[in-house]
């Protein structure tokens, strides 16, 4: 473990951004849709996080076991890049499943920067059209 921080751990922590944003804009867009069918705060929090523990786990699982044998094995060019993807994406993966709900909550219930109204649930843009044409058929 004693590899330096040279330019090609720097891109391994470059690349971990881009993994990180994508995890947490999925994880966003769960909890937008279960607002937009009408569910409460709390219970989309929960939902969007119980749907998307085992797709980041797995995902984070792989790449961390994959990377193991790239550390141990691929040389001192790897080594720190390496190390740095490890640690960060583990780290990564517990803020994202725990710290990202807890402030999205923060900022609906405290700070009040992201509305959540209390709507009844919204129909889909499908069974709208749907209805209409039955409805189109009846006449």
């Amino acid at each position: 473990m004693g590899a330096p921080f040279g330019f090609i751990a720097f891109l391994g922590i470059i690349s971990l951004i881009g993994v990180i944003v994508s995890h947490v804009i999925v994880l966003f867009d769960f909890i937008e849709e279960a607002h937009h069918a009408g569910e409460p705060l709390e219970q989309a929090l929960l939902d969007a996080g119980i749907a998307r523990l085992r797709p980041v786990l797995i995902t984070v699982g792989a790449t961390v076991l994959g990377l193991f044998p790239l550390a141990s094995h691929g040389g001192p060019l790897w080594e720190s890049m390496c190390y740095a993807q490890i640690g960060g994406l583990s780290i990564a993966t517990v803020i994202t499943l725990l710290m990202v709900p807890v402030l999205y909550a923060i900022f609906v219930l405290d700070l009040k920067l992201v509305s959540w109204d209390k709507t009844a649930p919204q129909e889909s843009i499908s069974t709208s059209i749907g209805d209409a044409v039955l409805e189109g058929t009846k006449a």
